[in-house]
């Protein structure tokens, strides 16, 4: 059966209820995508931590891990800004901290990863920038953190 999206709806949802969203292969640099559409999320409220092994210190003033098995509390969403062939791995290891989405940036697309992460029983979101998604699925929309 070929993968499908959850609906705006449900997509919706999982923003809601998120809290903390870990995000892999987020750059230092402020002019690269994977910083800004953090920093936005992080203004409208979201928990950014920040995931990248070649960056010691902090990203958008939160500490920097270099990887999600090194994070030392729950993440909600694995938001991952990784291409395509990195992300099966980057899914297992979401898998073994017990992370409850699995979100593929927009252009990235993986198969595997998305197999990985159903069978985990994580929600799998492909091809989606969480920015944009949260932007149209949240408007008016309250947040339902824990």
């Amino acid at each position: 059966m070929a993968f499908e999206n959850p609906s705006r709806e449900q997509i919706g949802d999982i923003l809601a209820s998120a809290g903390n969203i870990a995000v892999v292969g987020l750059s230092d640099k402020s002019d690269r995508t994977s910083y800004m559409v953090a920093y936005a999320m992080q203004l409208r409220g979201y928990r950014i931590i920040p995931v990248n092994p070649l960056v010691d210190g902090e990203i958008l003033g939160e500490k920097c891990y270099h990887s999600l098995a090194e994070i030392p509390e729950p993440v909600d969403i694995v938001n991952v800004f990784r291409r395509s062939e990195f992300c099966a791995e980057v899914a297992r290891e979401a898998a073994s901290i017990g992370a409850k989405v699995l979100w593929l940036q927009q252009g990235i697309v993986s198969p595997e990863a998305a197999e990985i992460a159903a069978e985990a029983g994580m929600t799998a979101i492909m091809d989606r920038c969480i920015k944009v998604e949260e932007a149209i699925t949240m408007n008016g929309r309250n947040r339902n953190i824990k």
